[in-house]
């Protein structure tokens, strides 16, 4: 069916640049198909003939008809297309031959693993996430920003992108200062609660585990840093780096269980050894677009969209903080990443706005609209019916550690990426352990499991299904399953075009929908041989796009599962 697809909008193209008047421009029409609202109405509808009514000053049905004149003169739509008609005030229906639509078992068969994939375009493209200062244990917002950010990445990998998965924080600032000298007050025997424990400490158990492997003089290593601990309580600066390399070397573990892995690890604190902020303040003094008032350096940012103007440099000599920011992506830019998204909470929306008038400002010839944005709002956590606010190895939230240990990777993974990231989500603890179709991700993967039980029981040669005459292919329920089949490749362009990796998750559910209903309403294994070759060759291609959707989420595509759903 995909081939089918593009034929017919080639075909289509070839048409409406016949249609266009030949003594001025082209018509700018999009060349593409809808899938309607209703399956009656056919399998692509066509809304070219109402876009090029006002253009051509003419009647959108009157048009319709000339398109589906000069369309039923294709060859494609004559190999590809059943019927043609015209809906409402000129939307065009197509319905698809069955080989049309059963071509699909048979291209998902052949591509496999790179099905609905698109070869590498030369582009690099940069996703920074999850950021988090090691100041603590990962919570629940990094959780999510975790399971939004791998799964862009690997929907941008599916259209060809080069991407680089990269994690900033900072690594010597107030809140670093305060790790340390929380984990120094643990070290003198203090605790939170004691009269002269600080009210801004960090109160977490995971501070007293820090102060007890640096008096061990224990050597920590994570995936950017290695650092053994002097021992000696009064060496702030060696309990600072100990702590951030302990708290560092406890993310990785966190994203290790949650199956992650960053290409690159960028410090705050390069910007200002490497002299980045001190050039980036330069270039934009130089711009004309800063001025001194109150002993402190501002930014016309209103010239850029801001609702008004931001301090670079405060009475004191330190910088705001979006001043290291604009440095940061200016060196992104530098570095070849001429496509960057930013996956953060949505308190970070204020920041947007300054940084890309910085970036304007600063004239390196960076577009409008750089970075790209994925703002995510908060996850609320239940369990028992109860909120759960605190986590006692945190001291205060609940961790990313907390909701595998209670779950499992696969659940947080696609709970997380189950709603659009700017709609609040409560992750419901007992929920994801449950077994049935009430839970979203059991659902998903039983689909597979079951799938694989059926092969299973029939033993035959999976490879030979290539060869089956999937003309057979016409129960209803094989006809909608296949047409679902087909807009993977759709599904996932659009994802990646709308930073929307719900989407994946909500296609899944699609997925296993239909196939749970055709495994209700069809016998697999019958006595006639053919049929059951052609059903099951179905059946292997559907598996293989629930494999692949499954693994651009990260979560895993189970062959069995134990189930509390109805017997078979």
């Amino acid at each position: 069916m995909i081939q089918a697809k593009q034929d017919l909008l080639q075909a289509l193209g070839e048409v409406i640049r016949e249609l266009s008047p030949t003594d001025g421009p082209a018509l700018s029409i999009p060349i593409a198909f809808e899938s309607p609202k209703q399956a009656s109405h056919g399998d692509f509808a066509c809304t070219a003939a109402m876009q090029m009514a006002r253009p051509l000053k003419k009647n959108p049905r009157e048009l319709a008809q000339a398109l589906i004149d000069a369309l039923q003169r294709r060859p494609a739509v004559q190999r590809w297309v059943a019927s043609m008609e015209i809906a409402g005030p000129g939307f065009i229906n197509l319905r698809l031959t069955d080989a049309a639509r059963q071509a699909v078992v048979t291209e998902v068969l052949a591509a496999g693993e790179t099905f609905g994939q698109q070869p590498a375009n030369g582009q690099q493209l940069m996703i920074e996430f999850v950021s988090a200062n090691p100041t603590g244990p990962l919570h629940v917002g990094h959780a999510r920003q975790a399971a939004l950010g791998d799964s862009l990445c690997h929907l941008f990998q599916t259209q060809g992108w080069k991407v680089l998965r990269e994690f900033y924080y900072n690594d010597a600032g107030v809140q670093i200062a305060t790790l340390a000298s929380s984990t120094q007050n643990r070290l003198k025997g203090l605790k939170p609660g004691d009269a002269d424990w600080p009210e801004a400490a960090y109160n977490g158990d995971y501070i007293q585990d820090i102060a007890d492997d640096f008096m061990a003089k224990a050597t920590v290593k994570a995936d950017d840093r290695e650092f053994t601990a002097s021992g000696d309580p009064a060496d702030l600066d060696s309990i600072r780096q100990f702590a951030v390399a302990y708290l560092r070397h406890e993310q990785d573990l966190d994203l290790q269980a949650f199956g992650l892995h960053f290409d690159n690890y960028f410090l705050e604190s390069s910007l200002y050894s490497k002299g980045l902020v001190e050039a980036t303040v330069a270039k934009l003094i130089a711009s004309g677009k800063t001025f001194e008032e109150g002993g402190a350096l501002w930014l016309r940012t209103t010239d850029y969209g801001d609702d008004k103007d931001r301090v670079m440099r405060k009475q004191d000599g330190s910088y705001t903080y979006f001043v290291p920011d604009v440095a940061y992506h200016i060196n992104k830019w530098e570095r070849g990443y001429s496509k960057v998204i930013n996956v953060q909470g949505t308190d970070h929306h204020g920041t947007i706005a300054r940084v890309r008038g910085g970036l304007q400002a600063a004239g390196v010839g960076i577009p409008l609209g750089y970075p790209d944005y994925v703002l995510h709002k908060m996850v609320t956590v239940m369990k028992g019916g109860q909120e759960v606010k605190i986590s006692k190895r945190s001291g205060s939230y609940v961790t990313l550690r907390d909701l595998i240990d209670w779950t499992s990777r696969d659940a947080v993974r696609f709970f997380l990426i189950s709603r659009k990231a700017d709609t609040e989500f409560t992750f419901d603890v007992d929920l994801a352990l449950k077994q049935n179709d009430e839970n979203p991700v059991f659902y998903v993967q039983y689909a597979h499991a079951r799938i694989c039980s059926v092969i299973r029981q029939w033993g035959g040669d999976e490879a030979s299904l290539a060869q089956a005459d999937l003309s057979l292919l016409t129960a209803p329920a094989e006809v909608a399953l296949m047409l679902k089949l087909a807009d993977y490749p759709r599904m996932l362009s659009g994802a990646a075009q709308d930073l929307a990796p719900h989407d994946v998750a909500f296609y899944l559910r699609d997925v296993a929908g239909l196939f749970h209903s055709y495994y209700a309403a069809e016998r697999f294994l019958t006595d006639d041989a053919a049929q059951t070759r052609a059903r099951l060759a179905l059946l292997t291609a559907t598996r293989q796009v629930l494999r692949n959707a499954l693994a651009l989420l990260g979560v895993s595509a189970p062959d069995m599962m134990s189930r509390e759903m109805e017997t078979e």
